[in-house]
């Protein structure tokens, strides 16, 4: 869709590529949700479990931090896969406010059941784009996720 901004052509380009961004991951992100929602699982809820079970127990800051969540909405996507029965927080001794998040066996069985689908179909779908291509996307979009850290 190009874009109907009247301002200058900078603004234009901006604007149109950053459309451009955001309709290609909420597409692939569509498509991909199919599986997710036959889990009853959302993309967050999920991405807790994947990070848990590639990368094991970890701090629940540093499970948001990684999920890019905020500390109040790490928590409700933990609270509800706590009632399932698929994480458990452990509080420090030492240290009240450090929690760290693990997997449950029901936790692990799940996410180890429907994450090689989900590879996938994440492979299925990053196919239209030749090796090289796929590595320059994935250079770009840690340019731009950097943000002003990238101009610097």
């Amino acid at each position: 869709m190009p874009c109907h901004h009247g301002g200058t052509e900078e603004e234009r380009r901006a604007l149109g590529t950053y459309t451009k961004l955001v309709r290609a991951a909420e597409s692939v992100t569509s498509r991909l949700q199919g599986h997710l929602n036959e889990a009853n699982l959302t993309f967050s809820q999920f991405g807790a479990l994947e990070a848990l079970y590639h990368l094991g127990p970890l701090c629940q800051k540093e499970l948001g931090e990684k999920l890019l969540k905020s500390s109040g909405n790490i928590t409700l996507v933990l609270d509800n896969l706590e009632k399932r029965n698929l994480v458990r927080r452990e509080r420090s001794t030492a240290d009240r406010r450090y929690i760290t998040v693990h997997l449950t066996d029901a936790g692990r069985d799940l996410i180890a059941g429907i994450f090689p689908n989900h590879a996938a179909a994440i492979v299925r779908e990053i196919s239209v784009l030749t090796p090289e291509e796929q590595e320059e996307l994935g250079r770009l979009c840690r340019k731009v996720g950097l943000g002003a850290e990238a101009l610097g």
